[in-house]
């Protein structure tokens, strides 16, 4: 004969650390947009050129010294 239980086994769970969300919006809500205090959209096409050949010296002048 087998013996029954009349006492239920479940127990809540809780988690507090892994249930904790720090934004509130919805599920299906894109995510507010965001302050940003710097974008290269955001620059004129002069400065994009500009920062385009900075970097552009700088990758080449990185490879001239690895090559030296």
């Amino acid at each position: 004969m087998v013996p029954t239980h009349s006492h239920d086994h479940a127990h809540p769970h809780h988690h507090p650390h892994s249930h904790s969300h720090g934004h509130g919006h919805g599920p299906a809500a894109p995510h507010p947009a965001q302050a940003v205090t710097w974008s290269i959209l955001r620059m004129a096409v002069v400065s994009r050129l500009m920062a385009a050949a900075v970097v552009s010296a700088a990758l080449w002048a990185f490879v001239w010294l690895a090559m030296k």
